[in-house]
């Protein structure tokens, strides 16, 4: 393998990743909870998404149900919020600002984390590293831990040993044979980038434990047992590039958006009130990213964790007559398609919409038969558009989403301090 000594120099990929994301994101408004437990709930309070490194250490697991940790929040003072997007969306598009001003190639991973190609020769990198940790905290206020290495994949390695060791002030570069072999020795196979459980599970049947007993299997062993994908991982952890920095985010192929009720629904009224603010999101998704969907889905269900209750799950879903991203237009199509699967008698817990089959917004075909002043219709979502971004989200709406927050429950949710005028902190 070479000089292990040998101290690569050139171009390098620095993975920078917020810690703890979204508690960070609340505590920033709070400078009182710093070192204090703070614990972000899913929709509804459901489930636990987010912990502070207080709340890890308690115990307490990603994606705990809320009831069952009650005790343990009551017990340890634990500070609790519900999610709050629109807030953590903004803080992100400041850390991404920030980040671009460090290189001319960034690759926004996701909300929290982001890939640099840093171009420089004879550098200190860890140095440099410590200057993109200390920009984004002064210039925002979110704490991150930064991994420099020669690829993708040993970058998030690198990344998650600044996590877990203090001593590196949340910096760790891999640059040299021996910090390479240190790291991957150090790292169990389920922490490696790109390795899902039940590959995890192969590899442990096969007797690799680390990423280091990965990278000695021959070629030819891991194409047959772990893909292409699988071969590609080792070469990129042996610093081999094989996934390439993409400069501009690519669009979704599909759009989702559920809820799960606080309360039970009855009626398709209700439900209608509900699909229509998921439809509106999806359509203002595909309106951001300049797509438009040719398909779309609804579905319902009740609560399959009540036995002692009917239980009923249908979907429906057709391709439109000409591509859209128009919150009315496809509103329509969704409140057809729920009519037909829509059965009175049951409590309804959950209804959904998925727009799929996305194209570019320059790449829709029209329709010979097509009544629709589309002109018309692009003109009113960009004016509607236009004042929810400048008045805050729901500053105008359609008329059938509902005003209230009754199917919805966020009962610790935080102001939206950087999004919404009437949120914005006051200063006395």
């Amino acid at each position: 393998m070479g000089n292990r000594n040998f101290r690569y120099k050139g171009s390098m990929i620095a993975l920078v990743d917020c810690n703890n994301f979204y508690a960070s994101c609340e505590r920033l408004f709070r400078p009182s909870l710093i070192n204090k437990p703070v614990c972000v709930l899913s929709n509804n309070d459901g489930c636990v998404i987010a912990r502070s490194q207080e709340v890890k250490d308690l115990g307490v697991k990603m994606g705990a149900p809320a009831f069952k940790c009650k005790e343990i929040f009551d017990k340890n003072d634990v500070a609790i919020f519900s999610t709050n997007f629109p807030l953590y969306g903004d803080i992100s598009s400041r850390v991404m600002g920030v980040l671009s001003q460090f290189t001319n190639e960034l690759d926004v991973y996701s909300i929290d984390e982001a890939f640099l190609h840093l171009k420089m020769y004879d550098a200190d990198y860890h140095q440099y590293g410590l200057s993109i940790r200390e920009r984004v905290n002064r210039w925002v206020g979110i704490p991150t831990c930064v991994g420099v290495a020669e690829t993708k994949t040993l970058a998030k390695l690198a990344n998650h040993v600044a996590k877990k060791f203090p001593q590196l002030k949340g910096v760790h570069v891999i640059d040299t044979i021996e910090k390479r072999d240190k790291a991957l020795k150090w790292a169990k196979v389920d922490e490696i980038w790109g390795i899902g459980r039940k590959s995890a599970e192969k590899m442990r049947y096969y007797g690799i434990l680390t990423a280091y007993d990965f990278v000695q299997k021959s070629d030819s062993f891991v194409r047959r047992h772990f893909s292409v994908v699988g071969l590609r991982t080792k070469k990129e952890l042996m610093g081999i590039p094989c996934f390439t920095l993409a400069n501009q985010p690519t669009g979704k192929k599909s759009i989702m958006t559920s809820r799960t009720f606080a309360k039970y629904v009855t009626d398709i009224d209700g439900l209608n009130e509900a699909l229509a603010s998921y439809v509106s999101s999806c359509a203002y998704k595909l309106r951001k990213q300049s797509s438009c969907a040719q398909t779309i889905m609804v579905f319902v269900h009740t609560n399959k964790h009540r036995k002692d209750k009917p239980q009923y799950y249908n979907s429906q879903s057709m391709n439109l007559p000409v591509a859209s991203n128009c919150s009315t237009e496809i509103l329509g199509y969704a409140k057809e398609l729920l009519k037909n699967i829509f059965y009175e008698g049951y409590e309804y817990n959950k209804v959904g919409v998925m727009v799929s089959n996305i194209i570019p917004q320059e790449q829709v075909q029209g329709n010979l038969f097509d009544k629709i002043d589309r002109g018309k219709h692009g003109r009113l979502m960009q004016v509607m558009d236009n004042i929810n971004e400048y008045g805050g989200r729901g500053s105008i709406r359609l008329a059938s989403q509902s005003y209230s927050k009754g199917l919805s429950k966020r009962e610790s949710l935080s102001p939206e301090y950087t999004t919404k005028w009437s949120d914005i902190l006051e200063i006395r």
